[in-house]
């Protein structure tokens, strides 16, 4: 491959949750793309949530409606697996967290696709060079992270395996960045990636606080929300540590760092919730109390927010234009 423009033709394997967004993302960047699932049935459900995100999309003003039209247009479905997978440029699954089906999805990929096509899993905790164990030729395998709702959240962390090409991962880069995403590239194939570890770096002091009596988890949550979470979009802690200075970042880590959590397992916390039942939203009850109606205006609420902050961008980009 001499370039990202060179990706002409994508397969996402995958109908579930993160499935149609993804397909819907990788269309908007101008490739043909084949939503795959198992089955007719599946391939139709998952075409069914790809034209309700994409009017969401045009509802919201994200997009245009002719270049809805045009993406949608760019979308199709198959159940025929390998008549699907033979001709694409790039594949990315998004199938069940099992390493063994991935890893045998992995090298029947392998022997379907070209040589030159990229083979990509939505991962969030397997290692791709787990992943890609059995592949003759590693080097063209890498996560393609997509952070949930793919079709919101910009970020995509592109993790590159103990033995991935990474001239070819700055490629996959360039591609992410024209279907509107702003990809990062992982060096080290890590658990969590990047972004899992330091949400759940957070989340583990955040739940420390809240058993050590500290103070309550809605005053931890508006303490995050109105604060450093609220710069966070635009304010990284680099540049924040460079702007108040290193001397005070350091001065404020020797009081601070020695009573942070320090534990390696998960918080007794989750165990005893879990030992109750109380596992979050699906049965009522987790760190809150869920009643019905709650779950869907949280989720409404996330998404506005994630809606606005697209809007701006995409604001931005056609001022700088």
């Amino acid at each position: 491959m001499t370039g990202d423009s060179e990706f002409r033709q994508a397969v996402v394997l995958g109908t579930g949750q993160m499935g149609p967004g993804i397909a819907l993302t990788l269309a908007r960047g101008g490739l043909d793309t084949v939503l795959l699932s198992r089955t007719p049935g599946g391939a139709a459900r998952g075409f069914n949530v790809v034209q309700g995100l994409i009017r969401f999309w045009t509802d919201e003003r994200i997009i245009a409606p002719d270049e809805a039209d045009a993406v949608l247009q760019r979308i199709s479905t198959s159940s025929d697996r390998d008549a699907a997978i033979r001709p694409a440029d790039l594949v990315v699954e998004s199938i069940v967290e099992d390493l063994t089906v991935k890893q045998q999805l992995f090298t029947e990929l392998e022997t379907l696709t070209g040589p030159a096509a990229v083979l990509c899993s939505n991962t969030s905790g397997l290692r791709i060079s787990d992943i890609a164990q059995r592949m003759h030729r590693p080097q063209r395998a890498f996560t393609t992270h997509f952070w949930n709702p793919p079709h919101l959240v910009p970020l995509v962390e592109i993790v590159l395996g103990e033995q991935s090409d990474a001239a070819l991962a700055q490629k996959v880069r360039g591609l992410l960045q024209r279907c509107g995403k702003r990809p990062v590239i992982v060096r080290k194939d890590v658990p969590g990636q990047l972004g899992n570890r330091l949400q759940h770096a957070l989340i583990r002091e955040a739940l420390f606080m809240l058993e050590d009596g500290i103070a309550s988890a809605e005053d931890i949550e508006e303490a995050l929300k109105a604060g450093p979470g609220l710069r966070w979009p635009v304010y990284g802690p680099f540049e924040h540590s460079d702007l108040v200075g290193l001397d005070l970042t350091r001065a404020v880590q020797a009081s601070v760092l020695p009573a942070l959590a320090r534990n390696t397992e998960p918080a007794k916390l989750l165990d005893r919730l879990l030992e109750q039942g109380k596992s979050g939203t699906g049965s009522g009850e987790g760190i809150y109390s869920w009643r019905p109606g709650d779950v869907a205006r949280v989720v409404a609420r996330r998404d506005a927010f994630l809606v606005e902050q697209l809007r701006r961008s995409r604001t931005g980009d056609e001022e700088r234009t």
